[in-house]
């Protein structure tokens, strides 16, 4: 029995049925249909012919103006067969008008393919091609409503009716008015609209990653996280939060959903955390925000990082390297407050004894991490994404088997009797032929098997789904904007409503990101924000940071543009803890049964760092490691973390004992003043937060 097995003996989870429907109920993309007889096996086929098909792109290129139209028809297809209209409808059945609307959607985007000689080559469109792609649009948006949600649709249709009426609309979004023929023309016949650089980056290796994840949990490796992670802290004072924090972060570093996180791990975690003292909204609002969190944790950082550096063109691993420190900050927040909630209230670990041990964890699954070290060393060498995502996948599969090999290779090492004794009895009997001694080892073999490769190509396929469709969709938006120019005229307005001040304007587009990041999954999340409001942010800081944002302009394209886009891009991933919608908060409150607001203001508190790290880093980019020297940035990851730890004395307004309001006031300002990069303001927080430690310890002495 493994570890992870006992400690599920000893520790009540959530049970398997309800994990499932609080995915259903707060994952869009998890209430899809579980068909089975002949019309299961056909929807399997299609699934895994399509992850078939994106690796054969990989190898015999194909061109992106017939690639991304194939992409998206396929997915376009499959969220029909897949999802039903509502997210309450049967799941064993498959209606006719869902099938009908699935051919419809394969043809109307494949007649771009077959057709494409023809289209380039004539001038202007038939009206039967306008119906094609006013059909095309209208199929993607009906199954982005479906898959990925309401809001992101929404979103779109209203730039569409910005763009249809604008010459009755007031103020700034005021423009010339376009027909709908202008319209379908642009956004479904040219790679400015719906097959833009968002479905290209989808097509290509934004698929490949999320492929690589689905082979990567079939090799057990969010068992293994959970195992590590409390072989790590599991012992320690309030363990299972910590717990919760640490597979988190790990599962971040392949999860492109924080629901998904939430539950995932949640299930073992927050029962956990519940057992041991932990208030239910508490442990609930932990698992929130730590997998939250983990949508903006390298490198994958939900598949945002892809979309990221396809969209603003710099290298891929500028990106992974610019959110490490942020990220840092924001996982070390939340261990800072969930040890302090625990010395407050009196919390121990767990029973060590009862803990995996570490070096054994590491032993006997270790491996499992080599994926995810190849693959940020691929990347590292300068290799692309897609090189990246292939070895990736390669090296999880090939992984899966060490064990194995290990055991065989023990066997003709060091003999039978030495096998026998390693494995506690379990090995092979010494008077059998070493042959039969090596083949009763393959038949226990570790790694991953036939139906194993199947169910991850499925997977993968399904997988795609929201993303691509999120791609779409946002295509849309990018492509309204583009036409209509109101891009610059929302700067504009912005900016006057602001006054010119930039911490007010940096606050309207925090409050704008987390409106528009509530309810839409990572992806989505990224591509709205980034196109309505990261070039509001970027044009403000370009003007009242000229100096910082010219010296960073001339790095090289791009370098510019990033704290923007991360800046919008964290606020809107935080939504899914901030009341009232909080999507990931209200997942976790059901798995605690607690009050989903109280777990959203609770998971609020713990994400402090995601408030405060990201107006930090647009007003000072070194913390994103841009144009900083290495001891700037050690100077700027060390005083940070102790601001965290004064922002955490204050928010829990305890340490070793009750803090007072003075105490609550120094650490309070000396926090706020460390996490913000300068040597003067460090200074002055370590003299005010050590002041408040001192104070504190100084406090207790007499009690002793």
């Amino acid at each position: 029995m493994s570890e992870q097995q006992r400690h599920q003996d000893e520790f009540v989870q959530t049970a398997q049925h309800e994990v499932d429907a609080i995915m259903q109920k707060y994952d869009r993309e998890s209430a899809f249909r579980t068909l089975t007889g002949y019309r299961g096996v056909i929807l399997s086929v299609i699934l895994i012919l399509f992850s078939v098909l994106q690796l054969y792109s990989t190898w015999r290129i194909i061109p992106s103006t017939h690639m991304r139209p194939i992409h998206l028809g396929i997915v376009v297809m499959l969220s029909y067969l897949l999802y039903p209209a509502r997210r309450s409808g049967k799941k064993d059945k498959l209606p006719w008008y869902d099938v009908v609307l699935a051919l419809i959607s394969i043809a109307v985007y494949l007649y771009q393919v077959i057709f494409f000689n023809q289209i380039a080559m004539q001038f202007g469109y038939t009206d039967l091609q306008i119906y094609i792609g006013l059909a095309g649009i209208l199929l993607l948006l009906e199954a982005c409503r479906r898959v990925v949600g309401l809001p992101i649709v929404i979103i779109s249709l209203c730039f569409v009716a910005v763009g249809l009426f604008g010459r009755s609309m007031p103020g700034f979004l005021a423009n010339r008015g376009f027909t709908v023929k202008q319209l379908v023309q642009y956004l479904f016949y040219t790679q400015e609209g719906i097959f833009g650089t968002p479905i290209g980056a989808s097509s290509t290796f934004i698929f490949l990653f999320i492929l690589f994840g689905s082979f990567l949990e079939k090799t057990g490796v969010g068992e293994f996280f959970i195992d590590l992670s409390n072989a790590i802290c599991g012992h320690r004072r309030g363990g299972p939060a910590k717990v919760a924090v640490i597979t988190s972060a790990f599962e971040g570093t392949v999860s492109g959903s924080s629901v998904a996180n939430t539950v995932g791990s949640g299930s073992f975690t927050i029962p956990m955390m519940k057992r041991l003292g932990y208030k239910p909204e508490f442990a609930a609002a932990v698992e929130a925000a730590a997998s939250t969190g983990g949508q903006i944790m390298p490198p994958v950082m939900g598949a945002a990082a892809f979309l990221m550096a396809e969209s603003i063109g710099l290298p891929y691993g500028v990106i992974v390297r610019a959110a490490v420190i942020p990220a840092l900050l924001y996982f070390a927040g939340i261990y800072i407050i969930t040890d302090l909630e625990a010395r407050k209230q009196g919390l121990v670990g767990m029973d060590r004894d009862k803990m995996p041990r570490l070096a054994r964890v590491m032993l006997e699954r270790g491996f499992l991490l080599l994926p995810l070290i190849a693959i940020i060393t691929i990347l590292a060498l300068g290799f692309t994404p897609t090189m990246a995502a292939l070895i990736g996948i390669v090296t999880a599969i090939v992984g899966s088997y060490l064990r194995t090999f290990a055991e065989l290779i023990w066997l003709l090492v060091r003999g039978k009797k030495a096998y026998a004794m390693a494995a506690n009895g379990e090995g092979v009997p010494q008077d059998v032929p070493l042959g039969r001694a090596m083949l009763t080892a393959l038949k226990k073999t570790q790694g991953l098997h036939g139906m194993d490769y199947l169910k991850a190509l499925e997977s993968g396929a399904r997988s795609i789904l929201g993303v691509a469709l999120a791609c779409g969709t946002a295509g849309i938006i990018a492509g309204m904007i583009t036409k209509t120019g109101i891009g610059l005229k929302m700067g504009t307005g912005l900016s006057a409503i602001a006054n010119g001040n930039l911490l007010l304007l940096l606050l309207f587009t925090m409050l704008a990101s987390i409106l528009l990041g509530m309810g839409v999954p990572t992806t989505a999340n990224y591509l709205i924000t980034s196109t309505i409001m990261a070039p509001i942010v970027y044009r403000a800081l370009t003007v009242s940071l000229p100096g910082v944002y010219e010296t960073l302009a001339a790095v090289g394209p791009g370098y510019a543009l990033l704290p923007a886009h991360l800046f919008t891009f964290y606020f809107g991933i935080i939504a899914d803890i901030t009341p009232p919608v909080a999507l990931a908060a209200m997942a976790g409150a059901a798995i605690a049964k607690s009050d989903p607001l109280k777990t959203g203001l609770n998971a609020s508190k713990l994400a402090i760092a995601a408030f405060l790290v990201p107006y930090i880093f647009v007003l000072n980019p070194q913390m994103l490691m841009l144009n900083a020297r290495w001891y700037e940035v050690l100077q700027i990851v060390i005083t940070s973390l102790v601001g965290m730890f004064g922002l955490g004395m204050a928010l829990e307004r305890y340490w070793k004992s009750k803090l007072n309001l003075i105490q609550v006031i120094l650490s309070l300002v000396g926090g706020l003043l460390l996490v913000y990069p300068g040597t003067l303001t460090d200074v002055i927080g370590i003299v005010l937060v050590g002041a408040a430690v001192l104070w504190q310890r100084f406090q207790r002495q007499p009690a002793s």
